[in-house]
């Protein structure tokens, strides 16, 4: 059974069933019997891996496996470097405290979708790219980080998690990674 790589698109809940009226993986995803290794929010976009192996979902989502997760947030403000540097530093949330192993400002993704509904735009409040990389995985933890820092997210998406990206991937495909080569991906990261 292959490693899926799903481009998830905004507004999709990462799991099969349904949950009233929102769209579900059921809606993306054709392969039988694969299950997400991690999450991303109903309100975020990008990179989610769906497998089969246990252990190989263990190994990619657990936080004590380390996995690095790469996001482009589209935040409110500024980034400015003293924003950047204190979420590195670290940052306490209601669950404890939690900090970027990289953050730094980016022009727009020139890959990027444009998203339905588009972002609200204020002519009156600038907006800037920010690239953050975690290796852990709570719940809306970047969204929460930047928020903590003064940046508001307003678009977050997943680009990269471990040695997989999102490539051409545009929302709502997928393509397999057979899991051997799954496997030797993920160890030769490690």
């Amino acid at each position: 059974m292959p490693l899926v790589l799903l481009n998830k698109p905004f507004r999709v809940l990462s799991q099969f069933t349904t949950d009233g009226d929102k769209a579900t993986l059921a809606d993306y995803v054709t392969v039988p019997e694969v299950y997400p290794a991690g999450r991303l929010d109903y309100d975020s976009e990008g990179l989610l891996l769906l497998t089969n192996d246990g252990k190989l979902q263990a190994a990619i989502a657990s936080p004590r496996h380390k996995t690095r997760k790469h996001y482009w947030a589209q935040v409110e403000g500024d980034a400015s470097r003293e924003a950047l540097d204190a979420l590195i530093a670290g940052v306490n949330l209601n669950d404890g405290p939690a900090r970027a192993l990289t953050a730094r400002h980016i022009a727009p993704p020139e890959s990027l979708w444009p998203r339905v509904p588009p972002i609200r735009e204020r002519q009156s409040v600038p907006d800037s790219w920010v690239e953050v990389v975690i290796d852990e995985g709570r719940n809306r933890q970047v969204r929460r980080m930047t928020a903590a820092v003064g940046l508001p997210t307003l678009r977050l998406i997943r680009h990269r998690v471990g040695p997989w990206t999102l490539g051409d991937l545009a929302p709502g495909a997928s393509r397999g990674i057979e899991t051997r080569a799954a496997w030797r991906a993920l160890r030769e990261t490690r």
